[in-house]
């Protein structure tokens, strides 16, 4: 048994009191009837007095006085078990983690840009199971399939372009590990719900043809969405060090300046063969806004049917009870009826 408010147990020291005070009372009551009447005098004028009816009235009010601090301070006894469901779509976001996303020319960066609103959609996701791939020339399951936001969060925020091996773009690979992961959860039958792949990227690919992954994502039912986040002006990509310093802009092998530009036309041929949609992120957020309408679009399924144990309050038992003991002490009769 546990108490929501056990501080209320306390006031249970009344009713010794008020016992101890009684007791008191009826002591020097006794002793003042004493000096006026005699036994017999007394008890003929108390004629039909009925101790034990007293006694009765007596326990019943100060039993419904403890049972009513007793429910007062919450008592919880028991299980009871409450059922909760979970639904939403299965989504992987897959982040693109080459150098090109250092580009400022959305600000302050376009991964900074990117990881802003993946947050944003993290923020207005209700049961729905998120992961996080990231990915540049070679890719990894940054985050397993989760109802935990907040971990997500934390794996997010830690996603940087310096943390892998390669600075190039291969979506072939993003995708592979997207089946994969995809793969490990068909294991549950019990879910119908839709699976999406939301690849943000500024499109530029340096990898292997990715025709062959997005074919078996196709043969899972995987939907895939495409974000693109960059200008079609683009911009130069910027090389800082530890302490933040600008030192420089990536060159390419010729020792040219490389400017870095959003290329749609691949994440719009992703989208399009991956049975999804093409968005756009520039300096607003419409494209994530828009792609969560679409989400909400997609065919929802049971995740999590959990059952949680908690303690039943039993207040109100105690509470009637005391109430009824309340009630039988101010009507019980101390006087019988002589015949």
């Amino acid at each position: 048994m546990i108490w929501q408010d056990g501080i209320y147990l306390w006031f249970l020291l009344i009713i010794p009191i008020l016992l101890a005070a009684s007791w008191w009372y009826n002591k020097q009551l006794d002793e003042k009837r004493k000096k006026y009447f005699g036994a017999d005098l007394f008890e003929k004028l108390r004629s039909g007095f009925w101790p034990l009816g007293k006694r009765i009235r007596n326990a019943s009010i100060y039993g419904g006085i403890a049972l009513l601090m007793i429910a007062a301070a919450g008592p919880k006894l028991g299980t009871e078990v409450r059922e909760v469901k979970r639904q939403g779509v299965d989504l992987l976001i897959a982040l693109d983690l080459s150098a090109s996303m250092n580009a400022e020319d959305v600000k302050p960066s376009r991964l900074e840009k990117a990881k802003y609103e993946i947050s944003r959609l993290i923020d207005r996701l209700d049961g729905d199971r998120v992961g996080l791939i990231v990915f540049t020339g070679e890719a990894y399951l940054q985050s397993p399939m989760t109802l935990d936001y907040s971990a997500l969060r934390l794996f997010l925020n830690i996603a940087e372009t310096d943390q892998m091996p390669s600075s190039s773009t291969n979506f072939s690979a993003a995708m592979q590990t997207a089946s994969e992961a995809f793969g490990s959860i068909e294991e549950d039958k019990k879910t119908k719900a839709a699976k999406v792949l939301m690849i943000i990227s500024d499109g530029e690919n340096h990898g292997e043809s990715y025709e062959g992954a997005l074919q078996e994502l196709q043969d899972q039912n995987v939907s895939v969405y495409t974000l693109g986040i960059g200008t079609d002006a683009g911009t130069t990509i910027p090389l800082y060090n530890d302490s933040g310093s600008l030192l420089g802009y990536k060159r390419n092998e010729t020792g040219e300046v490389v400017t870095s530009k959003l290329q749609p036309q691949v994440l719009q041929s992703i989208a399009e063969d991956g049975n999804g949609e093409f968005y756009e992120i520039r300096s607003g957020g419409s494209g994530i806004d828009a792609f969560l309408g679409r989400l909400d679009e997609l065919q929802q399924g049971e995740f999590a049917n959990q059952e949680y144990a908690d303690f039943k309050n039993q207040y109100q038992w105690l509470a009637g009870i005391g109430l009824l003991f309340l009630l039988i002490g101010m009507v019980f009769p101390k006087y019988r009826v002589v015949e």
